[in-house]
């Protein structure tokens, strides 16, 4: 980009910052009851969701857990994603936290130089996800108040993710800067504790360091993150005062009626183009359909919103990945868990008709009962993402070997 474009758009968001302060001045309650739903939306929902993933990645990377996984996992990462093992960590914990620490992770991975600049674009385009606890919990039983239809919305938001990221793997496949494949010598389970613990002496940080180190960076990158959730709630305010989500209403509805979307579901679709819990909640309450409802929620999980984007361009605005490809995926994400979602909507033999909305529990979600399950849940399907292609391998190595000892 040219200097002068780069000043050109530094004005840009100048004039857009003045406009801003004089829509605060001049609409003090609407700003005011924007950020107050901003700041319960992240104490109630994103704090509980995500500071024990942050704390937990920062501390598993420090003592060479990841790489240790990286070694064990090359096999099957690369056929699968293309991508080195070390992505592995991502994908687990991208699948069982949420926004935006896939991109966080695969930031430091860029940083450490573990994955090149290709590598790091697949992998953030389709490790970050909705958290477990935000689609079980928030949506399926604060909003639904169906606790079945979790298992709905996670699995078709899942597995369009997972979809997206196989497809991914054909994305500059021929890319000359690739990480270069771990060497194989001896025993397997010895090199990667070999690594693991090469890593572990080259951390010259006492034990005590390391986790006060991982606790305060992880409040850090939640204070960030709680920044921009307070930020676009005050615009999503102000553009519903002003009438531009009406507007951005019709503009979706020439789009997407046709391919079968309701028109009901379309201001929450304008809505969570900005912010992803309130367009969530603005599709539970639509006037439409149960499949219609789950079809908009959908397209807001995969989207996340500008807010959730915002989030993670702040994560990985100092390494040298592109975005293109993140926003790219996040709209093919969307069409993806709307045909999940019709394909499995079936299973679960639900009643198409409206359904009543509910209020979401205000207190915060640690204090929610169904908190601990969510943690066991996002324990269990961690646990999946590793042991499944840990096995996997195995199974690789004992058919390789009976090859060769049949051929001898």
């Amino acid at each position: 980009m040219q200097p002068e474009t780069r000043g050109h758009i530094k004005v840009l968001w100048a004039v857009l910052a003045v406009v801003f302060v004089i829509l605060m001045v001049t609409h003090p309650k609407t700003v005011f009851e924007g950020a107050s739903s901003g700041v319960q939306t992240w104490w109630n929902i994103v704090f509980p969701a995500l500071l024990p993933f942050f704390i937990a990645s920062e501390l598993l990377m420090s003592f060479g857990v990841v790489r240790f996984m990286g070694v064990l996992l090359e096999p099957v990462m690369r056929p699968l994603f293309n991508v080195p093992g070390t992505g592995s960590f991502v994908v687990a914990v991208g699948f069982t936290s949420g926004y935006p620490i896939g991109a966080m992770l695969t930031a430091k991975l860029r940083t450490q130089g573990s994955i090149s600049r290709v590598e790091a674009e697949r992998l953030v385009s389709f490790t970050n996800n909705s958290s477990p606890l935000f689609m079980l919990v928030a949506v399926a039983v604060g909003m639904f108040n169906m606790p079945a239809l979790g298992y709905l919305i996670a699995g078709s938001h899942y597995l369009g993710n997972l979809t997206l990221g196989l497809a991914l793997r054909f994305y500059q496949r021929h890319d000359i800067n690739k990480t270069p494949a771990t060497p194989w010598q001896g025993n397997w389970i010895r090199g990667a504790f070999r690594d693991m613990m090469r890593v572990i002496q080259a951390e010259q940080r006492p034990p005590g360091r390391i986790i006060s180190d991982a606790v305060r960076n992880s409040i850090n990158n939640l204070l960030s993150i709680g920044g921009f959730i307070i930020l676009f709630a005050v615009i999503i305010r102000l553009f519903e005062q002003a009438g531009l989500i009406h507007l951005l209403a019709g503009l979706f509805s020439m789009l997407l009626v046709p391919l079968g979307y309701a028109p009901e579901t379309m201001p929450a679709l304008a809505t969570g183009l900005f912010e992803m819990t309130l367009g969530t909640r603005a599709a539970v309450e639509s006037q439409t359909t149960l499949l219609q409802q789950l079809m908009a929620v959908a397209v807001i999980l995969a989207w996340s919103g500008l807010s959730i984007q915002a989030q993670v361009v702040s994560m990985v605005s100092g390494t040298d990945i592109r975005l293109w490809p993140f926003l790219i995926s996040r709209i093919c994400h969307a069409g993806l868990a709307t045909m999940y979602t019709v394909l499995l909507y079936p299973i679960f033999i639900l009643e198409s008709k409206p359904v009543s909305t509910f209020d979401f529990p205000l207190g915060n979600l640690i204090f929610h009962p169904s908190y601990a399950d969510y943690l066991q849940v996002s324990c269990f399907i961690m646990l999946a993402f590793l042991i499944i292609p840990l096995l996997l391998h195995l199974a690789y190595i004992f058919v390789t070997a009976s090859r060769l000892g049949i051929r001898r």
